[in-house]
């Protein structure tokens, strides 16, 4: 069976914790880059943990570029497989494409890559591993000869997030970032198997590993834009291999990690909304001129969670934020259609609605720049909502059975769980931008949950949490 990072709907408890990460966006050209001194061609080993934001486009990881002749790419082509290509005096000399596609977005990957030219068996001068497991099953496999140099650790610029020449960048989340010069590692020195359950491959430290002359550690720790240890590109391996950072703002740092991975809103599971998922698939603007709606990448069917949705901008004021079922009739898309099964609103004419009472008045309209806070409870399946940080329709979520000025929220979704969800009904664009506790807007308070996750403009009301995997392992 094939090895598992840790997924939306469980977490491995115990065992080495991962604090932060480095979300990327394409469309915002953002990289990391530092200038290496010559160090071991041969032989080198590169880790990260990594969750993806989109599929069909080119994801540029790790590359090391001398010139457009001599350079040494790693990335997620625009068939969403992995490719290592290294190039010399114009012509390849190592090249691996794996027949296996990567298209899930809303778990964490582990990928290590090692390079051992001198290694006196051919098929091993290259191996790739994806959490915890070898890959050995590639369309193009084109072996370096014994002893040829690679262009990593030559003495030139080397980037995680472009490759120079391209204009592709970083569309993913990023974590525990390591790079070892002079060794050749497989897995276990960067991950190990959950004893509880071992099929689950998580992360160890990798603080004692030995780093050679060009080595780095990148945990993200910090947030500022300079090339030193208070930047975003801080190398915390003790070597000051610090990376200059580009088009990256302390906003971009993260605590969605590879061992409490967050809810974002899924790019591969929308409803005729189309439109563009940016900001690690948790700001999306819909199209003009279709009604949909966007759900989130962790439904739930018990406990009691709470997220907030910021309109960013808003068309015609034809807003709606909430919760969905699964569409069972996709010909149909009405939200108050029995073949849709969208849960329960609060829409931008402050009206409510739910399959159980229809459309009624409940609190006050929202627009552009307002924050929706949204407080579900499936313990006793009622819904209740916040327009900044005030609750509507005097209603009090901590209220239980008795679900004082709530929505109620049916017991029967048809897949059993319920999505958070955005929707615009009126053919006109809109943008909002949801925060399941790590946000992509300036927050100016700071409120988490009773667990100390998440980061919320607004308070979190009491017994709800984020939508974590940390959280869901013990809620959920």
């Amino acid at each position: 069976m094939t090895a598992q990072t840790i997924l939306p709907a469980n977490s491995a408890s115990g065992g080495y914790n991962v604090t932060n990460s480095l979300r990327g966006t394409r469309g915002d050209s953002n990289y990391l880059s530092r200038t290496f001194e010559t160090g071991d061609r041969d032989k080198w080993t590169w880790s990260t943990w990594l969750k993806k934001n989109s599929n069909g486009n080119v994801i540029a990881l790790f590359s090391s570029w001398a010139d457009s002749n001599n350079n040494s790419v790693f990335n997620f082509t625009d068939e969403d497989t992995l490719q290592y290509h290294d190039k010399a005096a114009g012509s390849t000399q190592a090249k691996l494409v794996t027949n296996r596609k990567f298209r899930d977005v809303s778990a964490w990957y582990h990928i290590v890559l090692t390079y051992d030219s001198g290694n006196g068996t051919s098929g091993n001068r290259i191996r790739l591993y994806i959490n915890g497991e070898e890959e050995t099953d590639f369309s193009t496999d084109t072996m370096p000869g014994q002893n040829n140099d690679s262009t990593v650790n030559r003495n030139c610029v080397h980037y995680l997030g472009t490759d120079d020449n391209t204009g592709y960048y970083l569309d993913c989340y990023l974590a525990e970032v390591r790079f070892v010069d002079g060794s050749a590692l497989d897995p276990t020195s960067f991950g190990e198997f959950d004893e509880d359950s071992p099929l689950i491959w998580k992360p160890k430290s990798v603080s004692s590993l030995t780093n050679g002359t060009n080595g780095f550690y990148l945990q993200f720790k910090q947030t500022g834009t300079s090339q030193n240890s208070s930047g975003l590109g801080a190398d915390t391996s003790g070597e000051d291999h610090h990376f200059a950072v580009t088009n990256f703002a302390a906003i971009d740092q993260t605590t969605d990690t590879c061992t409490n991975n967050f809810s974002t809103m899924n790019v591969l599971d929308n409803y005729y909304f189309g439109g563009t998922f940016s900001q690690g698939n948790l700001k999306v603007a819909s199209d003009a001129g279709v009604e949909g709606y966007a759900t989130n990448t962790m439904p739930v069917s018990t406990g009691k969670w709470y997220w907030e949705m910021k309109i960013n901008s808003s068309g015609s004021n034809r807003d709606q934020i909430g919760i969905a079922d699964k569409v069972i009739d996709d010909t149909d898309f009405s939200p108050i259609s029995g073949n849709n099964r969208y849960e329960g609103y609060y829409g931008y004419t402050g009206n409510h609605y739910s399959p159980d009472t229809g459309n009624n008045s409940y609190g006050a309209t929202f627009t552009t720049g307002d924050i929706v806070g949204v407080a579900l409870d499936l313990d006793n399946h009622k819904l209740y909502f916040y327009k900044n940080g005030a609750i509507q329709n005097s209603g009090d979520p901590t209220s239980g059975s008795t679900g004082t000025g709530a929505i109620s929220v049916e017991t029967d979704p048809h897949d059993g769980v319920y999505y958070a969800t955005f929707a615009n009904i009126h053919n006109t664009a809109s943008t909002f931008e949801a925060n399941f506790g790590n946000p992509t807007f300036s927050i100016s308070s700071g409120n988490s949950d009773a667990n100390g996750y998440g980061n919320f403009e607004y308070a979190v009301p009491s017994g709800y949490f984020s939508l974590c995997t940390k959280n869901l392992a013990e809620y959920g």
